[in-house]
């Protein structure tokens, strides 16, 4: 499927303004969160976009070159204006198509996605004579996601998860309409195991389905009986997320990502688009080497305890609820942090990672999605990587050098003195830039290509020099010598917070 992106306006045309807020900013930041997400969650999709960043052009240069690339899909994103009561989201097809067109059936499709996500009042399907969809070839959609002149829907606006989540709709609501397939998660590695081979303790992956997570509990009560009613067994799993306690309806649970994603399916087509999958990490203690040792039955409790966590050796007691040991609070285990890979599986979701921070700055952005994509495209801990941030930032509060409109979240370039460092166009270049700045360090193989270098220092980097976050140490920080131990600690504040 191809799909072509156009964010509208930009370079010279800033677009409707309003509230301190340029349309073009705003929906450009929306459609490379579409790209984002589409080319990292689905099967056979190939992206074009009119503009990747703040350059003119004209309406011709847009539909021309979707044309002339035969697209699938065109998609122009765009913000509404009129007087400050007006407010809300609609979108348009050309209007000299008729309802049975493919692109009212697409619209048809994508609206009702969009309307669940945004915060927004529905203002309806509607059909038009703008150029972008009148002459392009393919079915075509434009999309004004709120009136940048209210006051509510641009505070929405502002916000850097509204426009994640907006893009989100947009993402369900094409591969619904394009059958796209997803993405199969990737297996853990086999070189990124951190326990080392001395130890009792083995782990393994399980892959969890879950269908809504709720603050209330009530509601995932009746999350449960609905489900039931439809001959789906399910139960709730409480989680701490930063002190707070939340309530997730588990179907079932898998040693192969493969069977999970055919239970996903199974849901989703039961009629359920807030079903996920958790990859979760479980610890047992083997006590086979302790057994064969020639002592007395009453030495052998004090002979059995591990020298890691506790919780690993307790695995069939500790629990009385319906998730023995998958919590992420027990995983994963960072045995020896010389050993601990900058490679291997994000634990935390992007929730825990954002109300983590916000706990110490409650104006932090929230960047905890674009350490999940893009730590697991390039196979890296993302939240491992979001703690070193944490770290270089001061918990973004940016007390360094660096100032926060340069988007350097992890010190890039800023050598020393009063040399800030490289700057970012937005916050998710800024990620982007330091997740490439870890793979350079962590491996020699080369970038995958699916998203653009945006890191200067790319190059720079001695390639596979650093492939845990200890070895960072007089590296990426100079000298540095705790600086990958300072990050792991942060770290494991992370997994324990609650």
């Amino acid at each position: 499927m191809k799909l072509y992106l156009d964010p509208g306006h930009g370079g010279v045309d800033p677009g409707a303004q309003g509230n301190g807020l340029n349309e073009k900013d705003i929906t450009l930041a929306i459609a490379l969160k579409i790209r984002t997400i589409i080319l990292n969650d689905y099967e056979n999709v190939q992206v074009k976009m009119s503009r990747t960043s703040d350059t003119t052009q004209s309406l011709s240069q847009r539909s021309s070159a979707a044309n002339a690339w035969n697209a699938d899909f065109f998609l122009a994103i765009h913000i509404n204006s009129a007087d400050s009561s007006a407010q809300g989201y609609e979108d348009f097809i050309y209007n000299g198509l008729t309802d049975s067109s493919k692109a009212s059936k697409y619209q048809d499709i994508i609206h009702s996605e969009v309307i669940k996500v945004n915060q927004l009042k529905d203002r309806g399907q509607k059909k038009a004579n703008f150029h972008v969809i009148r002459e392009t070839k393919m079915p075509s959609l434009l999309t004004e996601n709120g009136f940048i002149s209210n006051k509510h829907d641009a505070e929405l606006m502002k916000d850097s998860s509204w426009q994640q989540r907006v893009a989100q709709g947009h993402v369900n609501g094409i591969a619904k309409a394009f059958n796209l397939k997803r993405k199969a998660t990737k297996e853990t590695p086999k070189t990124t195991t951190t326990t080392p081979k001395t130890t009792q303790t083995t782990t393994k992956t399980v892959y969890t389905v879950y269908v809504g997570s709720y603050k209330s509990k009530e509601n995932a009560q009746d999350r449960v009986a609905e489900l039931k009613n439809k001959s789906i067994k399910s139960s709730i799993v409480s989680t701490k997320i930063s002190g707070d306690t939340w309530y997730r309806v588990k179907v079932a649970s898998y040693t192969t990502n493969a069977n999970a994603e055919k239970r996903l399916k199974e849901i989703e087509k039961a009629g359920y688009d807030d079903a996920f999958i958790i990859t979760e990490k479980t610890s047992t203690t083997t006590t086979k080497s302790v057994t064969q040792k020639p002592v007395t039955s009453t030495s052998n409790p004090a002979t059995a305890k591990p020298t890691t966590s506790t919780s690993s050796s307790t695995s069939t007691s500790t629990s009385t609820n319906t998730t023995p040991s998958n919590s992420p609070k027990d995983t994963p285990i960072i045995a020896n942090p010389g050993q601990f890979t900058i490679l291997g599986p994000t634990f935390l979701s992007p929730e825990q990672m954002d109300q983590f921070v916000k706990k110490v700055n409650p104006n932090a952005p929230e960047l905890g999605q674009f350490y999940q994509t893009y730590g697991k495209y390039y196979g890296i801990r993302g939240d491992v990587a979001f703690a070193q941030a944490i770290h270089e930032t001061d918990y973004f509060r940016f007390t360094g050098v660096v100032n926060p409109g340069q988007n350097n979240y992890a010190g890039i370039g800023a050598t020393g003195g009063e040399t800030r460092g490289a700057s970012f166009k937005n916050e998710e270049e800024g990620v982007l830039a330091q997740l490439q700045h870890l793979y350079a360090y962590a491996t020699t193989k080369p970038l995958p290509n699916q998203y653009p270098l945006v890191d200067p220092r790319f190059q720079l980097v001695d390639r596979g020099s650093a492939p845990t976050w200890t070895a960072l140490n007089g590296k990426w920080a100079v000298p540095g010598t705790t600086y990958g131990q300072m990050i792991l600690n942060l770290y494991e504040k992370m997994i324990h917070a609650g």
